[in-house]
């Protein structure tokens, strides 16, 4: 008889999920999936090419009504869970009860708002879902946006609005755009990119006071320096949540996400969780690649089946408004590390590598990522780069092949816009 599965969620990670379940044991469970959302798994990445006009939001879903139907999926789409009763084995929805042998919580994240005087003014807007995305996909040419937040996603948000012709500030709190992913020269090459296609960056900026007009609508920002930047859109874009509302109010244990263990068990034997609502020894998570992992091994729990979550080491290799960033493990600064870098402006590209005891610890490229790979494996493997350090930075094509002529070091004072190697020691 098949057990009774309930899954409070149906983003990317439950999707995966259940794609490993109905493959491996397409019989053994009695699946209700429950989504705040109207709709069914699409692939949320794919929300900024929506909004620039690439894509249509038909071809970014994963999982249609058809395929619910084949693998008799009872889809609550458009109900919010309401509560979890773990001593009646239920979840409790708007329209009605739903009893489990199993629960899954996998209820995502949610976007930060920043407490600003006038968050909550009409006109202010999260970038989350489909409904985020048509709101953007509104504007025009002659509408004004700011997007707080100079991160990816308020990156391809404003790229993408930018595109359609409306005319977009991005504000930034840090110093350089991506301060999480890029070292400051990489992340001025972006914002030249972004800049070229007519947006405007302000770094270094405090955003004060979200300002409406006489009909309570957003008209502007305030930074706290008294500038103002006209608006008929708001874009927050500052970070993501767990969402742990509901295992919170159930008992669960909750830290900054749900706690689960190794297997993505939750305090309650018979409640899991994986996605971005999960806290795994100490780690929240907001990349795709664990998400999956996560995916994969509850199916495998599910089964009673042997399997453990693992958080590895990963790598972003980005595309933000058609330029290619690849950064990974640590590429700052400190005492005792060396950098090594090139940079051809001609041709766009910036690279720097970060070694620490003989052994490559950090990197970061724009530009030309094809080699984002092969560095983080040396990263990710500690493998002593001593004999190859001459020749590291131009990848593993170049590996006991002689340093290429048309490379100088900054102490020949190569013109500006020729390729230039600088290793400098921290």
């Amino acid at each position: 008889m098949p057990q009774r599965l309930v899954i409070i969620g149906a983003g990317m990670a439950s999707g995966r999920m259940l794609e490993h379940l109905f493959a491996q044991a397409p019989e053994a469970f009695e699946v209700t999936l429950f989504n705040a959302e109207p709709r069914g798994t699409y692939n949320r990445l794919m929300l900024s090419p929506v909004l620039a006009g690439e894509l249509s939001y038909a071809e970014i879903v994963t999982h249609d009504d058809a395929w619910y139907a084949r693998h008799n999926v009872t889809c609550r789409f458009g109900e919010w869970v309401t509560a979890i009763d773990r001593d009646g084995k239920r979840v409790i929805g708007t329209k009605g009860a739903v009893p489990y042998d199993r629960l899954v919580i996998a209820t995502g994240s949610t976007p930060y708002i920043p407490p600003l005087p006038g968050h909550d003014l009409p006109g202010v807007i999260a970038y989350r879902d489909v409904e985020d995305t048509d709101r953007m996909i509104g504007l025009g040419a002659g509408d004004k946006a700011v997007v707080i937040g100079g991160g990816l996603l308020g990156l391809e948000a404003a790229a993408g609005m930018a595109a359609r012709g409306v005319e977009v500030t991005v504000v930034h709190r840090a110093g350089h755009l991506m301060n999480r992913q890029l070292d400051a020269p990489a992340a001025d090459l972006l914002q030249q990119a972004l800049e070229a296609r007519g947006i405007t960056v302000v770094c270094n900026a405090q955003s004060q006071e979200i300002l409406a007009d006489n009909k309570g609508q957003a008209r502007a920002l305030r930074l706290a320096d008294g500038s103002e930047f006209p608006c008929d859109l708001v874009l927050m874009a500052v970070g993501i949540v767990p969402s742990v509302g509901l295992a919170r109010a159930a008992g669960l244990t909750v830290g900054q996400g749900v706690c689960v263990d190794d297997q993505l068990a939750t305090s309650d034997p018979s409640i899991y969780a994986l996605g971005e609502c999960v806290e795994h020894r100490g780690a929240v998570f907001g990349l795709v690649a664990p998400l999956f992992d996560q995916a994969k091994v509850l199916a495998q729990t599910l089964r009673d089946l042997p399997g453990s979550f693992v958080n590895k080491d990963v790598s972003a290799k980005l595309k933000v408004t058609g330029c290619d960033l690849f950064s990974a493990g640590d590429f700052s600064e400190a005492e005792g590390r060396d950098s090594i870098t090139f940079s051809d402006l001609r041709a766009g590209v910036y690279k720097r590598l970060v070694i620490e005891n003989n052994r490559l610890i950090g990197a970061v490229i724009y530009g030309d990522t094809q080699d984002g790979g092969w560095f983080f494996n040396l990263i990710r493997n500690g493998a002593d780069v001593s004999a190859l350090r001459d020749t590291l930075i131009f990848g593993p094509a170049y590996q006991g092949a002689p340093k290429p002529e048309s490379v100088a070091t900054a102490q020949d004072h190569a013109p500006i816009e020729a390729p230039v190697l600088m290793e400098i020691s921290a």
